[in-house]
């Protein structure tokens, strides 16, 4: 293939993988959602032989009370599929959803999360990157990425560049100017349909601010804002509290409806 069919090639690609999330933002989608579902259940299963997962009856029944209320609010095919959760054997406070059903909590988020609202606000929220199928586009990303670092390298060599020079460049620029900013998006993305989806199952949407002001104080030493996949929890905080007023009304209507959880550990 010669090097200046490459750029039309890749356009071409790109503009035909195109899809919209559920909060209307436009993403790059190459790969399905059926092997997204094996990917999850793939690495799952991984964690299973390892080890990973701890017997713990309590917390794995707690966590799936809050989850099945969650679930149940999800958009379809999310809402009826089944998903199974499992205890992670990790004394750190996090949590994770996977395409293909599948919810991991690790041991030391029951620390942080004091209720099932908190509790809630982290599961909405990786709940929420499965049903914007982030995961698929974080693969599609690094895949356009890989794209460009290869069509720059093909060129910079046609041109008597060190393709092995340019490639350097274009990988830093790729990571920087694609890839971490769109997962700081996806995170925010993440916050507003977690705490959307908590509202609407009943849990009260204002126990998100009291959870990242926690995650706050806990926080070390971060690296620059502009290198950062993860919003701060500061702003996440100011955030999720202006959105909180809005869900009131929400929240109130579904407890009034019947979405009334009762989660406790």
């Amino acid at each position: 293939m010669k090097v200046r069919y490459l750029p039309t090639l890749l356009s071409a690609m790109l503009l035909s993988a195109c899809t919209t999330s559920p909060t209307g933002r436009s993403q790059l989608m190459m790969v399905s959602d059926n092997q997204m579902n094996q990917m999850g259940l793939t690495a799952f299963d991984g964690m299973r032989k390892q080890g990973k997962f701890v017997d713990a009856p309590r917390e794995r029944a707690y966590a799936t009370c809050v989850s099945q209320a969650l679930i149940s609010v999800l958009p379809s095919p999310w809402s009826t599929q089944p998903w199974e959760v499992q205890i992670v054997d990790d004394d750190s406070a996090n949590a994770f959803a996977l395409p293909g059903g599948r919810i991991g909590v690790n041991r030391g988020m029951f620390k942080l999360a004091s209720d099932q609202n908190q509790l809630a606000v982290v599961l909405g929220h990786e709940l929420s990157h499965v049903v914007s199928r982030h995961g698929a586009e974080r693969v599609s990303d690094n895949m356009a990425a890989q794209a460009v670092v290869v069509a720059g390298s093909a060129y910079a060599a046609s041109r008597g560049t060190s393709a092995g020079y340019t490639a350097a460049a274009l990988g830093l620029g790729a990571e920087v100017g694609i890839l971490l900013p769109f997962s700081r998006t996806q995170e925010s993305e993440a916050d507003t349909l977690g705490q959307r989806y908590m509202a609407q199952a009943g849990f009260d949407p204002r126990a998100a601010v009291a959870l990242w002001q926690k995650m706050g104080q806990q926080s070390g030493t971060k690296p620059p804002a502009f290198l950062s996949t993860h919003p701060s929890s500061s702003n996440r905080a100011v955030a999720l509290g202006q959105q909180a007023e809005q869900l009131m009304p929400v929240y109130e209507q579904a407890r009034a409806s019947g979405h009334a959880p009762d989660c406790r550990l």
